[in-house]
């Protein structure tokens, strides 16, 4: 998990300028939409994942409490610091919670939280603040989509019900993806912006179906998931083209495994040696072994 606060930095840094004042009119978009439905509700390495474009979540309180003109000011304080100082935007967050646990604006600082503790690569402390947050905004895709990216990957030997976490995830991501597939663009906000942040979304949401389903040793089914992610992240993630590279050669897609494999041995990380081994071993299967049909 460490590799996500460096990247999650970098993301940040490059979209912050475009987003940052446009977060809170794709907020108000999803206001705008009925919830959507839930569905019923080999291991990866290490999570390397880029954070999604920053969007203010919607609160569906339908009497919040009244805000204070101290209220209000401390609410902007926290709101106004842009995210590049990352520990002063968390010390503002956990001051104006402390101060003001019932605020109607409490949603919008789990939403920061949330990210933080993913930066952070504090996985438990990320999932209780999200589902705090979802509590409040339930239709927010973009919390939908952080968690469900990462609790697949974060499963090792002494994960109690994994396949709890695995089903989980599966839930969150479809939810997630649901919401974007209705949600208008909010007025003033450009083509363009609008679909960067759906699309970033969009992947990390795919990526946590494609680990779900490697987890459930559902090959071709991650292989689908995850291409989809890979087409749409904007960041290459060196372990979506690992377990897809897998998932192609579980499925006898030697030809689609050596490119993933590549593609991940190109990507600066921890798995550049372990994808470049894969390739060459995938390149044995493809002239030993029958390929399945496309």
């Amino acid at each position: 998990m460490k590799a996500h606060s460096n990247r999650i930095g970098r993301f940040v840094m490059a979209l912050i300028a475009v987003l940052f004042c446009t977060a809170t009119a794709f907020a108000q978009a999803a206001q705008q939409q009925p919830p959507a439905q839930n569905p019923p509700a080999q291991t990866p390495p290490p999570a390397d994942k880029s954070a999604p474009p920053q969007a203010t979540p919607l609160t569906l309180e339908s009497t919040p409490p009244p805000v204070s003109a101290e209220e209000e000011a401390a609410y902007k304080v926290f709101h106004d610091q842009q995210p590049t100082d990352p520990a002063k935007k968390d010390q503002l967050g956990d001051e104006f919670l402390q101060k003001y646990p019932q605020s109607r604006y409490r949603a919008e600082v789990y939403s920061w939280e949330v990210k933080s503790f993913y930066a952070k690569g504090q996985v438990d402390k990320m999932e209780e603040t999200a589902d705090k947050e979802l509590v409040l905004a339930p239709d927010d895709p973009q919390t939908l989509a952080i968690v469900c990216s990462v609790l697949p990957r974060a499963i090792n030997a002494s994960t109690p019900d994994p396949m709890k976490r695995v089903a989980k995830a599966e839930q969150f991501c479809q939810k997630s993806l649901d919401i974007l597939a209705t949600m208008p663009k909010p007025e003033g906000m450009t083509d363009e912006t609008f679909q960067v942040m759906k699309n970033q979304i969009s992947a990390f949401a795919y990526s946590g179906l494609g680990v779900a389903a490697f987890r459930r040793g559902k090959f071709a089914d991650a292989a689908t998931n995850l291409d989809k992610s890979v087409k749409l992240d904007t960041q290459p993630d060196q372990v979506n083209y690992y377990v897809l590279a897998i998932s192609h050669q579980k499925t006898s897609h030697f030809e689609d495994a050596i490119a993933a494999f590549n593609k991940c041995a190109s990507v600066p990380g921890g798995l550049q040696a372990t994808c470049t081994q894969g390739a060459e071993e995938a390149k044995k299967l493809a002239a030993t072994q029958l390929s399945a049909p496309k």
